[in-house]
């Protein structure tokens, strides 16, 4: 009999079917898996110099030169500042403007955007993405991601998981970057969706699916847009028609406390917006959209010995590319 303290029966089940590893994905085998299919790579970033072309240049010497398994390497600069674009190109991969991708319809802010474009940018039957701040990057990064799309057609959507150290000064916490994910995201999922409580990490930067899947889906704009894609792909084409592969250890770049307090708001009004779809809440969204913080040393108000700062955390949405594909049939947006 099922304990209400151990994984439920449905989880457990799909978590052995469904989860591989990345080395169980040979390269050659998925190439010869591939057939007549194509596969883009998409990397949203916004000054990302200092990694993007690392990435970039790894994937096209080892998928694209070395193996025909990558067709295309996708850059969406997402309004920077430094030299992101031009590193890029530089590397090999074809960078595209967010906003020129995007011109014509509301302006909307935040990473969720950038893949949008990013998609309606691609050319591929499978469409993967990737966070543009990763370091020490390797090519299993985007096989894994592949083996169970190409292997399986009943896969749909392919998640991304990994140890994420949280590297500090004088010390190393293995898991610790994943803050987020256990403060916020992991307690919405399994209270609310507990059928999503198998995916280890819910708010990863790094997955991939099938181009028709992907431009059925809505995206949210911010920071919430990967937990807005597990719930509607759940209730769209069931758990079993999703994935998750063990890609080892990830490194990136490391925000802030207070950073991280912005994007675990945008992650809980992107949940309730899903909440209200089902009826589950009674108003669209939260009675505000703001987020207030308090920053060390200020005197607002005077007395307070805190700087207030106060954020607007709202999220919107882009509507699926599928009904948008009109406005959008011949962009490049290349730079």
């Amino acid at each position: 009999m099922w304990h209400p303290l151990s994984v439920s029966p449905v989880v457990e089940a799909w978590s052995a079917y469904r989860t591989s590893t990345a080395n169980q994905w040979k390269p050659r085998d998925l190439v010869r898996a591939k057939g007549s299919s194509t596969v883009s790579v998409v990397l949203p970033a916004r000054d990302e110099q200092d990694t993007v072309g690392e990435i970039v240049r790894t994937i096209r010497r080892h998928l694209v030169d070395r193996l025909p398994l990558v067709d295309e390497v996708i850059v969406v600069d997402s309004r920077s500042s430094d030299e992101t674009a031009r590193v890029a190109g530089e590397a090999g991969a074809r960078v595209v403007d967010q906003d020129q991708m995007t011109r014509g319809l509301p302006r909307l802010e935040g990473k969720g955007d950038a893949l949008w474009a990013g998609l309606a940018a691609a050319h591929g039957d499978i469409v993967a993405f990737l966070d543009a701040d990763l370091r020490e990057f390797r090519p299993h990064f985007v096989t894994g991601l592949l083996g169970p799309l190409l292997a399986d057609p009943s896969v749909v959507y392919v998640k991304g998981f990994y140890h994420r150290p949280l590297e500090a000064s004088v010390d190393t916490e293995r898991d610790g970057g994943g803050r987020v994910t256990e403060i916020m995201a992991r307690p919405l999922l399994n209270l609310c969706w507990p059928e999503l409580a198998g995916f280890v990490q819910p708010l990863a930067g790094e997955y991939a699916g099938r181009r028709d899947l992907l431009e059925q889906l809505p995206f949210v704009s911010g920071y919430g847009v990967e937990l807005a894609m597990l719930i509607d792909l759940l209730e769209k084409v069931g758990l079993d028609a999703l994935a998750q592969v063990d890609l080892g250890e990830r490194h990136h770049r490391h925000q802030s406390t207070e950073a991280l307090g912005r994007m675990a708001a945008q992650i809980l009004y992107t949940a309730w917006s899903r909440l209200y779809r089902q009826g589950t809440v009674p108003t669209a969204e939260p009675a505000a959209g703001a987020l207030t913080q308090f920053r060390r040393g200020g005197a607002t108000p005077p007395g307070l010995g805190r700087e207030v700062v106060v954020h607007d955390v709202s999220v919107s949405e882009r509507p699926p590319l599928a009904q948008l594909r009109a406005a959008v049939p011949l962009r490049t947006g290349v730079l």
